[in-house]
Protein backbone atom coordinates (compact mmCIF):
# COMPACT_ATOMS: atom_id res chain seq x y z
CA UNK A 1 0.00 0.00 0.00
CA UNK A 2 2.25 2.78 -1.22
CA UNK A 3 1.84 6.20 0.11
CA UNK A 4 0.43 5.09 3.24
CA UNK A 5 1.08 6.59 7.02
CA UNK A 6 0.93 4.36 10.06
CA UNK A 7 1.58 5.71 13.75
CA UNK A 8 2.36 2.66 15.86
CA UNK A 9 2.86 4.19 19.34
CA UNK A 10 3.90 2.24 22.31
CA UNK A 11 5.97 2.39 25.54
CA UNK A 12 7.52 -0.94 25.06
CA UNK A 13 10.17 -0.52 22.35
CA UNK A 14 10.17 -4.55 21.54
CA UNK A 15 6.48 -4.21 21.25
CA UNK A 16 6.85 -1.10 18.79
CA UNK A 17 9.07 -2.54 17.03
CA UNK A 18 7.31 -6.01 15.97
CA UNK A 19 4.44 -3.91 15.31
CA UNK A 20 6.77 -1.82 13.18
CA UNK A 21 7.83 -5.18 11.70
CA UNK A 22 4.80 -6.82 10.60
CA UNK A 23 4.51 -3.62 7.79
CA UNK A 24 7.83 -2.63 7.08
CA UNK A 25 7.79 -5.04 3.76
CA UNK A 26 3.62 -3.57 2.98
CA UNK A 27 5.67 0.15 1.72
CA UNK A 28 4.20 1.64 4.76
CA UNK A 29 5.58 4.95 5.91
CA UNK A 30 6.07 4.01 10.06
CA UNK A 31 5.84 6.62 11.71
CA UNK A 32 6.87 5.69 15.89
CA UNK A 33 5.80 7.07 19.43
CA UNK A 34 7.03 6.02 22.76
CA UNK A 35 4.50 7.69 24.52
CA UNK A 36 0.93 9.27 24.30
CA UNK A 37 1.76 13.64 24.35
CA UNK A 38 4.64 12.36 21.39
CA UNK A 39 2.39 10.26 19.47
CA UNK A 40 -0.72 13.03 19.62
CA UNK A 41 1.73 16.01 17.98
CA UNK A 42 3.34 13.29 15.29
CA UNK A 43 -0.52 12.63 14.89
CA UNK A 44 -0.48 16.86 14.07
CA UNK A 45 2.44 17.02 12.25
CA UNK A 46 2.13 13.76 10.29
CA UNK A 47 -1.14 13.07 9.30
CA UNK A 48 -1.31 9.46 9.33
CA UNK A 49 -3.67 7.34 7.43
CA UNK A 50 -3.88 4.57 10.36
CA UNK A 51 -2.93 4.85 14.04
CA UNK A 52 -1.70 1.18 16.37
CA UNK A 53 -1.60 2.40 20.21
CA UNK A 54 -1.34 -0.01 23.03
CA UNK A 55 -3.45 1.25 25.67
CA UNK A 56 -1.38 2.22 28.54
CA UNK A 57 1.26 4.87 27.56
CA UNK A 58 2.44 7.55 29.49
CA UNK A 59 2.05 10.82 29.22
CA UNK A 60 -1.45 10.29 27.55
CA UNK A 61 -3.41 7.30 27.65
CA UNK A 62 -3.99 5.49 24.86
CA UNK A 63 -7.92 5.91 25.41
CA UNK A 64 -7.66 9.42 25.60
CA UNK A 65 -5.27 9.48 22.41
CA UNK A 66 -7.68 7.15 20.70
CA UNK A 67 -10.97 9.79 21.93
CA UNK A 68 -8.46 13.16 20.64
CA UNK A 69 -7.40 11.20 17.24
CA UNK A 70 -11.08 10.53 16.29
CA UNK A 71 -12.48 13.74 17.00
CA UNK A 72 -9.75 15.66 14.99
CA UNK A 73 -9.71 13.18 12.26
CA UNK A 74 -13.34 13.07 12.66
CA UNK A 75 -13.77 9.81 12.45
CA UNK A 76 -11.30 9.60 9.45
CA UNK A 77 -8.38 8.01 10.62
CA UNK A 78 -8.84 4.54 12.22
CA UNK A 79 -7.40 4.06 15.19
CA UNK A 80 -6.51 0.16 16.48
CA UNK A 81 -5.80 -0.79 20.37
CA UNK A 82 -3.24 -3.82 20.95
CA UNK A 83 -2.79 -3.98 24.97
CA UNK A 84 -0.99 -5.96 27.46
CA UNK A 85 -3.01 -4.87 30.26
CA UNK A 86 -6.73 -4.11 29.57
CA UNK A 87 -8.30 -7.31 29.02
CA UNK A 88 -12.00 -8.62 28.74
CA UNK A 89 -14.46 -7.99 26.74
CA UNK A 90 -15.85 -4.86 29.17
CA UNK A 91 -12.69 -3.13 28.14
CA UNK A 92 -13.37 -4.10 24.16
CA UNK A 93 -15.88 -2.32 24.68
CA UNK A 94 -15.54 0.63 25.92
CA UNK A 95 -12.95 1.18 23.89
CA UNK A 96 -14.89 0.02 20.71
CA UNK A 97 -17.98 2.57 21.51
CA UNK A 98 -16.99 5.16 24.14
CA UNK A 99 -13.22 6.00 22.97
CA UNK A 100 -14.07 5.40 19.15
CA UNK A 101 -11.37 2.64 18.76
CA UNK A 102 -11.91 0.87 14.86
CA UNK A 103 -10.48 -2.34 16.01
CA UNK A 104 -8.85 -4.10 19.72
CA UNK A 105 -6.26 -6.78 20.29
CA UNK A 106 -4.91 -8.33 23.42
CA UNK A 107 -1.28 -9.38 23.51
CA UNK A 108 -0.82 -11.51 22.75
CA UNK A 109 -2.56 -11.06 19.20
CA UNK A 110 -2.67 -13.30 16.26
CA UNK A 111 -0.04 -11.20 13.33
CA UNK A 112 -2.17 -12.51 10.72
CA UNK A 113 -5.19 -10.89 12.45
CA UNK A 114 -3.60 -7.20 13.09
CA UNK A 115 -2.33 -7.34 9.66
CA UNK A 116 -5.49 -8.50 7.96
CA UNK A 117 -7.69 -5.85 10.23
CA UNK A 118 -5.35 -2.84 9.61
CA UNK A 119 -5.41 -3.56 5.81
CA UNK A 120 -9.20 -4.39 5.58
CA UNK A 121 -9.53 -0.53 7.35
CA UNK A 122 -6.89 0.99 5.05
CA UNK A 123 -9.00 -0.79 1.32
CA UNK A 124 -12.12 0.48 3.00
CA UNK A 125 -10.95 3.73 3.36
CA UNK A 126 -9.43 3.85 0.01
CA UNK A 127 -12.17 2.32 -1.81
CA UNK A 128 -14.45 4.90 -0.32
CA UNK A 129 -11.85 7.96 -1.30
CA UNK A 130 -11.89 6.06 -4.72
CA UNK A 131 -15.67 6.67 -5.23
CA UNK A 132 -15.50 10.54 -4.47
CA UNK A 133 -15.15 12.66 -7.20
CA UNK A 134 -11.75 15.06 -7.18
CA UNK A 135 -12.59 18.41 -6.09
CA UNK A 136 -11.57 19.76 -9.47
CA UNK A 137 -14.16 17.72 -11.26
CA UNK A 138 -16.66 18.79 -8.88
CA UNK A 139 -15.90 22.72 -9.47
CA UNK A 140 -15.73 22.10 -13.00
CA UNK A 141 -19.22 20.27 -13.05
CA UNK A 142 -20.70 23.10 -10.70
CA UNK A 143 -19.48 26.20 -13.18
CA UNK A 144 -20.70 24.42 -16.11
CA UNK A 145 -24.14 23.89 -14.53
CA UNK A 146 -23.94 27.57 -13.44
CA UNK A 147 -23.53 28.44 -17.33
CA UNK A 148 -26.06 25.97 -18.59
CA UNK A 149 -28.45 27.56 -15.85
CA UNK A 150 -27.41 31.03 -16.57
CA UNK A 151 -28.20 30.78 -20.27
CA UNK A 152 -31.33 28.96 -20.07
CA UNK A 153 -32.50 32.05 -17.98
CA UNK A 154 -31.17 34.35 -20.48
CA UNK A 155 -33.01 32.10 -23.50
CA UNK A 156 -36.47 32.51 -21.54
CA UNK A 157 -36.43 36.49 -21.12
CA UNK A 158 -35.61 37.15 -24.95
CA UNK A 159 -38.77 34.98 -25.68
Amino acid sequence: MPGIKMLIVDYDSRSLDAIARLFEGRKFEIIKAADGLAAYDKFKLERPDIVILEAILPKLHGFDLTSRIRLESRGDVPVVIVTGLYRGAQYRHEALTSFGASAYFEKPYKEEELVRTVVGLLKERIEIGLDLPRPEAVATFLADMLKRSASSAQGKRGD
